[in-house]
């Protein structure tokens, strides 16, 4: 039984998947349907978390949206998910960063860049 179930999660996964991790800045296209009209929306935040393995794997994204922080669940083998596409990698030392939920301003965006670390160092 479990190896019908693992060859229809294995149609199911997507072949190419953007290859991120928390912390980072990122982009994600979605498919949008609305009536017979299809478009996408972009909804741009920082990965908070990631949970899940195989079929079964979502991501969070927060972003702050007119002064409240908006979070946003999104299943990884989507196909309403067009793309993620990274627009600053972050390094952090955490697996879940919640912890953003309690920052205030510009404190509640801001995760240590790759960059900024690779500076520090020399």
């Amino acid at each position: 039984m479990s190896k019908i179930i693992e060859k229809i999660n294995q149609e199911q996964v997507k072949k190419e998947v953007t290859t991120f991790n928390v912390g980072d800045s990122v982009k994600v296209h979605t498919r949008v349907i609305e009536g017979d009209k299809e478009r996408i929306q972009l909804f741009a935040g920082i990965v908070i978390a990631r949970k899940g393995h195989g079929i079964n794997e979502a991501f969070t994204v927060r972003k702050i949206s007119y002064g409240e922080g908006v979070e946003r669940v999104f299943p990884l083998h989507s196909p309403r998910v067009a793309k993620v596409e990274i627009t600053k990698p972050g390094r952090v030392r955490r697996a879940r960063l919640h912890y953003l939920r309690k920052r205030q301003g510009k404190e509640a965006m801001s995760v240590k860049d790759q960059s900024q670390q690779t500076s520090e160092a020399a």
